[in-house]
């Protein structure tokens, strides 16, 4: 989860300031001017309800709705939330508008943390999705997250789950990005056999699943480490802290491995209800921030 907040506050002054490049390396990821985005929100907002699956369970959809009315872009002018889904939660009676957007899939990430099995994760990103995005495409961006994340996070196979043996390296026991790769390709149809220096030639602003999810799932594949990550997503251009929130849930799971300056930049850049949703979630499920935040995972929770 910290994966895509990161990658949407880091990418959010790129958005409309593109900054292609081909040494991606050189993108500087802190920014005092970097901010938070609708992706942070729907981000917590899905989160929100994953943890409430222990408790008094919340509907994703009660979630999006509430968090989002919380953070009306009234009270916070920053969050950009496309036209529809501003409508849909200023609606008494919000019904799903057939979106193929991009919102569908980088708000995904706790799904792909929480559940134990790939058609579970599949099935709650469905759930999790179609009360907005119930066009194909907008579902199947979803799924294809969320199933990246839910094989990165276990690509160790330490608990050793049999749906996901099939994919394995059988010599190390590992499930690798080419078998993250071949999976999302034969169940999606994505073409991920780009580079990021290929798409970045001509890549325009596209707030489509389909003309952004690859490109963000591509940018993790060729990246060496969660930074690297997430400037070549933000190097590719077009709608930034989408692609870059996108790439960052996915590269967060898959490396487990975030430097603690980004952990705690992320910190001052959220509100205090979201940095305590970020601390619960951690703890329960990446703990990504425990080198950040030693202290909280000394006592008992």
């Amino acid at each position: 989860m910290y994966g895509a907040i990161i990658g949407d506050i880091c990418g959010s002054i790129y958005e409309w300031n593109n900054r292609k490049t081909n040494k991606p390396e050189e993108i500087d990821l802190i920014n005092p001017e970097c901010f938070f985005t609708d992706d942070t929100v729907l981000t917590c907002a899905i989160a929100d309800a994953v943890l409430s699956f222990d408790g008094t369970r919340k509907s994703y959809k009660d979630a999006i709705y509430e968090w989002a009315n919380k953070y009306s872009d009234d009270k916070y002018p920053k969050v950009g939330y496309g036209g529809h889904f501003r409508y849909w939660y200023r609606s008494a009676n919000p019904q799903p508008y057939k979106s193929w957007g991009n919102g569908s899939a980088m708000r995904i990430s706790a799904v792909g943390w929480k559940f134990d099995s790939l058609q579970t994760t599949l099935d709650q990103a469905l759930l999790a999705t179609d009360f907005t995005h119930n066009h194909p495409e907008g579902i199947k961006g979803a799924k294809a997250v969320a199933s990246a994340i839910y094989m990165a996070r276990n690509r160790q196979l330490q608990s050793q789950q049999d749906d996901l043996l099939q994919y394995r390296d059988k010599s190390t026991n590992v499930i690798s990005k080419e078998a993250i790769k071949q999976f999302i390709e034969s169940s999606f149809g994505y073409d991920l056999n780009r580079t990021s220096g290929e798409i970045r030639s001509d890549y325009e602003f596209d707030v489509s699943c389909q003309g952004s999810v690859p490109e963000a799932i591509i940018a993790f594949l060729e990246s060496r480490d969660f930074v690297h990550a997430i400037q070549l997503a933000i190097s590719i251009g077009g709608d930034t802290d989408t692609i870059a929130c996108i790439t960052g849930s996915i590269a967060e799971a898959y490396y487990r491995e975030i430097p603690t300056k980004l952990i705690k930049f992320a910190h001052e850049k959220v509100t205090d209800e979201m940095r305590n949703l970020l601390d619960q979630f951690c703890y329960k499920f990446s703990q990504s921030d425990k080198n950040a935040f030693p202290a909280h995972y000394q006592v008992e929770k």
